[in-house]
Formats: C-alpha cells, sequence, structure tokens
C-alpha cells in the first residue's frame, strides 16, 4: 500500500473512467452520496450531460470511493464544468476529492480549456479556495442545497 507523504494512510489513484462500463461504481458513489446523505431527488442525478463528460473514479487501497466530472463541450466556450464530485463518507479527509479535482483540472487543460467552473455547495467552498477557485456572483438553490458558482483559470489563478 502506498502511503501519503503525510504517513496518514493510502496515496487515492485517480483514473479516467469508462461511462458505460464504469456505470455501476460512479451510480454507487454519487447514489450514496447525493440521494442517500443529501437528499437530492433520484430522479435528477443522473442527467442527459453524463454521456458527454469525461468521469473519473478515485481509488483507495482498490475500492472505488469517489468520483467527479468535466464537461469539456464547447457550448461553455473556453470553460469546462466540473460536476458532480463525491466522495464516500469513509474515505473523506484522505486526499481523494483533492486528487479528483487535480485529475479533472489536468484534463480540461488537455482538453485546451483555460479556465473550469463548478457550482459549489455552500458548506464546501473552503474546499474549493483551497484548489485555487473563486465564487462568483449570488449564491441560489440547486435541489434544495444553497450552492454558488465558482472559477478557476488553468494556471490556478482564481
Amino acid at each position: 500500500m502506498q502511503r501519503r507523504p503525510d504517513g496518514s494512510g493510502a496515496t487515492p489513484d485517480v483514473r479516467i473512467a469508462d461511462f458505460g462500463a464504469d456505470n455501476a461504481a460512479i451510480r454507487r458513489i454519487r447514489f450514496a452520496v447525493f440521494v442517500d446523505e443529501q437528499k437530492v431527488p433520484e430522479e435528477i442525478e443522473i442527467d442527459e450531460r453524463d454521456p458527454f463528460c469525461v468521469h473519473v473514479l478515485a481509488y483507495l487501497n482498490g475500492e472505488a470511493v469517489g468520483t467527479g466530472r468535466v464537461d469539456v463541450a464547447r457550448e461553455h466556450g473556453a470553460a469546462g464544468k466540473i460536476g458532480r464530485v463525491a466522495v464516500l463518507a469513509e474515505a473523506r479527509r484522505h486526499g481523494v476529492g483533492a486528487a479528483i479535482m487535480r485529475a479533472l483540472h489536468r484534463i480540461a487543460a488537455e482538453r485546451g480549456l483555460s479556465s473550469v467552473w463548478c457550482h459549489a455547495q455552500v458548506a464546501a467552498v473552503p474546499f474549493y479556495e483551497r484548489l485555487g477557485y473563486r465564487s462568483v456572483g449570488e449564491r441560489f438553490d440547486e435541489a434544495g442545497i444553497e450552492h454558488v458558482r465558482m472559477e478557476r483559470t488553468e494556471d490556478g489563478r482564481a
């Protein structure tokens, strides 16, 4: 088992997922976090953008424990939309979320996108700020949870 530099356990391994082949793992994680924990309506959790996004899965000790996606469609201009970032409760505080975000940033850069943005849950704003994001605009409700739009340029500047 690889140890994290701080000695706190395994290093997350993040891989690009195949949305079709890895759908069960992606759904399991997203439904556990969003539907079961946060009470997001099941019918809106999987959306029409999923097949067009690049998805990642994060593993700890060989077990899929986190996921996220980046929508690289040019309809967003030169910015990619990051979303559906979810980490199972037992895997939180092990660097999984940050590893997922680094992978999504790398994918966006490889696709030639100059920036990324997301709708962040207000409770997660400090996490995104540590990754170089800045809040833009007013807070709003999405699926019954308070969110704010956050943006980050490719060079990590908010």
